[in-house]
């Protein structure tokens, strides 16, 4: 401790500031010994104190630092790690949590991880499809599995590449059970992409929404139950219905609600092949195709084998 409190004292030395040793111990020790901080996140709070106690910009503190290391989503082994990670937004997901600005899935070559932007971040929006460089973000592990939280300490600056995204395939045949709310046709805001609760965006507020189709699906293959996430042009491939269509429907009815009606009419009780990558309990499909439910294929089964005879 006595090590780390004499580097950060040199470097504000170095930016003409000088601290008592003491009082960047007592502080270190506050918070690694008492309450139990990662090592890493007390000495980037401590530096932040000081930073502001100074009126210091943050960038030139770290000019010139190895701040965080360039990581890889397939290095990340290390709860409280902080690293930079660069990678592209693969999805946003509805957030209805005041304290969180945006939620949502990124990735890189290595593979897809979760990823929380705290709204006391004040970080930049981010979108679908888009490469980002995520400085000063710090890992968390919940429930076994790791996400990347960007907080008042972390950064978002876009970058001008398009990052391919490795993902593992996965596939899940069983039977579509059910049509989560949320479901059918939508509206979603036209600056962040969240899907709208009351015509309403939690970062925008009352907006002209964007229609947009999507189905949440929950598929049992009579063990197991995966919740599935059907984009629009998966919902189109697998319903018939076109967006346009769907806006027609609803408009006729004066109710957005026939359209997952129908949804549920069309596709409930009848079984799925789905494919995709799967993130916490969400399989983000690829794909989906019908297929005979088991006892069917059973039944073909049997009708062949006489056949040949």
């Amino acid at each position: 401790m006595s090590q780390l409190a004499q580097e950060i004292s040199a470097r504000f030395n170095e930016l003409g500031v000088e601290i008592p040793i003491g009082e960047i111990e007592e502080r270190l020790d506050k918070m690694i010994n008492k309450f139990k901080v990662p090592k890493e996140e007390a000495r980037r709070s401590v530096v932040n104190y000081f930073l502001k106690l100074h009126n210091l910009n943050r960038g030139e503190f770290y000019t010139g630092q190895s701040e965080s290391p360039l990581a890889k989503i397939s290095d990340i082994t290390e709860d409280g790690k902080w690293l930079n990670i660069r990678g592209k937004v693969v999805q946003l997901w509805d957030n209805t949590h005041e304290s969180i600005s945006q939620v949502g899935l990124m990735g890189d070559e290595g593979g897809t991880l979760k990823f929380i932007v705290w709204e006391s971040a004040g970080a930049p929006l981010v979108e679908e499809g888009r490469s980002y460089l995520f400085r000063s973000v710090v890992v968390n592990e919940w429930n076994g599995k790791f996400e990347l939280n960007v907080n008042k300490s972390s950064s978002i600056e876009s970058i001008d590449e398009d990052i391919e995204v490795g993902t593992a395939t996965l596939e899940f045949r069983g039977a579509m059970v059910d049509i989560q709310a949320g479901s059918g046709l939508i509206k979603r805001c036209p600056h962040c992409n969240r899907a709208l609760t009351k015509g309403a965006c939690m970062e925008h507020g009352k907006v002209e929404g964007v229609y947009d189709l999507r189905i949440k699906a929950v598929i049992d293959d009579g063990a197991v139950v995966q919740d599935a996430i059907l984009k629009k042009d998966l919902v189109e491939e697998i319903t018939g219905l076109t967006l346009e269509k769907a806006i027609a429907m609803a408009a006729d009815a004066l109710d957005q609600g026939v359209v997952l009606e129908q949804m549920k009419t069309q596709l409930v009780g009848k079984y799925y092949l789905v494919t995709g990558s799967r993130v916490d309990r969400y399989l983000l499909a690829d794909s989906i195709s019908p297929v005979f439910s088991y006892e069917q294929s059973e039944l073909d089964e049997l009708i062949a084998s006489a056949e040949v005879f």
